[in-house]
């Protein structure tokens, strides 16, 4: 599996909005982060599917909030005062993440991103643009875009939709 191209621009870095979820560190584009929010009550919709929390009301917009611990098949965890909303915009849709932390900004050289491995059937990996490695840390780059706009997360819209 070669790593997405947009990872590979020449020798130029690019920037990460790096967070954690449980032990692992995760990378996304810097570009599609919108703000960083601290996690606070959300409106529940019926029926939504487990890893929609609900939807916020952020400045006349309503945005659905998507638990990525639930939709990584992560063990629960319990909100605190480190859980925070990573608002996002992507495919021209405002949609909140809630993360366990935001660690920080790094930048990443062509040459530390490696393609992400292939786990055969037992993981999915197609929203991975790869493996970073910055100093002894290893970051798993999640290709935000491909998982926002994905099938399941189509349900996103019907979200949107509901609580108009």
């Amino acid at each position: 599996m070669q790593p997405n191209q947009e990872l590979k621009t020449g020798g130029e870095s690019r920037e990460l909005l790096t967070f954690t979820l449980g032990n692992e560190e995760y990378g996304i584009d810097i570009l599609k982060v919108q703000e960083i929010r601290g996690y606070e009550a959300v409106t529940t919709i019926a029926n939504a599917p487990d890893f929609i929390k609900g939807v916020i009301n952020l400045r006349g917009i309503i945005v659905p909030i998507v638990d990525m611990r639930i939709k990584f098949n992560l063990e629960k965890v319990t909100y605190d005062e480190t859980t925070v909303v990573i608002i996002l915009n992507v495919a021209n849709r405002v949609v909140g993440m809630v993360v366990d932390g935001v660690s920080d900004v790094t930048a990443l050289k062509a040459d530390e991103i490696k393609a992400a491995p292939e786990f055969g059937s037992s993981l999915d990996t197609k929203y991975l643009q790869g493996l970073g490695t910055a100093d002894e840390r290893m970051i798993i780059l999640v290709d935000i875009e491909k998982l926002m706009s994905s099938k399941d997360m189509e349900l996103i819209e019907s979200v949107e939709e509901m609580a108009t």
